[in-house]
């Protein structure tokens, strides 16, 4: 149950080993991080860094089917009611592992807990590591799919070859600058706190915004089977195939019009195709050759 004991060190070789293992190096970090002793620069006096990397290992050399948040809510149940607990800088109650689990899930977390905040960044950090230094996955991917889910680990992993995999093509590098665009724009309104509308239908034509609301409804189903069964690269195909209907709006659209309800519908659908695609990565992240265009 100590293995690995560094990153040339071999997990544990069975199942049962790499839960011990899995269970005991959760109870430390988790303890750690509930008493306030959080690794800070240089300094990993308790050595949860190594810690925190071997379960990152385990995890994903066993393939095992384990989000971190579950495994560090079990963990810190342990602790209730325990005498360990009064010495806790903050409570750590179901509270906090749901904004936790949120916060690993890249969903906003109100009013999260210093150890909820503390923990997922130190675990997107040590996954962000194993992808970049362990297995060479570039860093723009990197990014891309950890702001989408930090909380699977081979999930990450299966969503970062999938990006790696179609990253160089033309559609996807295209579609990647267009995510930019789109997200930029979306800022701009928010920043502007111009109203999107919500749930607003395009009305039926030829013209580039009906084509391209249009394909995206086609798509859409077959694009979240893939996703659900963890096809990425099928769903990222399918993704790609919204190139030339995206870049067909950007060159006949303009999204930021005077007449609020266009405007509002237009933004709408932007934020409907980055909502859709988000799932597997922030492709934004992307870094392509295209230079951005600003937002119209």
């Amino acid at each position: 149950h100590y293995k690995p004991g560094s990153m040339d060190d071999a997990v544990p070789r069975t199942l049962e080993g790499a839960v011990l293992s899995l269970c005991d190096k959760a109870d430390n970090v988790a303890g750690m991080f509930a008493l306030g002793l959080v690794p800070s620069g240089s300094k990993d006096p308790f050595a949860l860094r190594r810690q925190a990397n071997a379960i990152i290992r385990i995890v994903a050399e066993h393939k095992l089917p384990l989000s971190l948040s579950t495994l560090f809510a079990n963990a810190i149940e342990q602790y209730a009611g325990s005498a360990a607990q009064n010495a806790f800088k903050a409570p750590v109650d179901a509270g906090a592992l749901v904004l936790l689990a949120d916060l690993m899930n890249g969903r906003a977390a109100g009013g999260a807990s210093a150890f909820a905040v503390s923990l997922a960044a130190f675990f997107r950090e040590r996954l962000d590591f194993y992808l970049r230094d362990v297995l060479g996955v570039p860093y723009d991917v990197v990014n891309a799919v950890l702001a989408s889910s930090s909380d699977d680990v081979n999930d990450a992993i299966a969503r970062a070859r999938a990006v790696s995999e179609v990253r160089g093509t033309d559609d996807f590098t295209s579609i990647s600058a267009a995510f930019k665009r789109m997200k930029n724009i979306l800022r701009q309104a928010a920043e502007k706190k111009i109203a999107i509308a919500s749930g607003s239908a395009v009305p039926a034509g030829d013209d580039a915004e009906s084509a391209l609301a249009q394909w995206l409804a086609g798509i859409q189903p077959r694009f979240q089977s893939q996703r659900a069964a963890r096809n990425y690269a099928a769903a990222l195909r399918e993704m790609a195939t919204l190139r030339r209907p995206i870049d067909a709006f950007f060159d006949k659209v303009m999204v930021m019009v005077e007449d609020p309800a266009v405007r509002g519908r237009r933004l709408s659908l932007l934020q409907s195709i980055v909502n859709a695609f988000s799932s597997i990565g922030d492709f934004s992240e992307i870094v392509t050759e295209a230079k951005d265009s600003p937002a119209k």
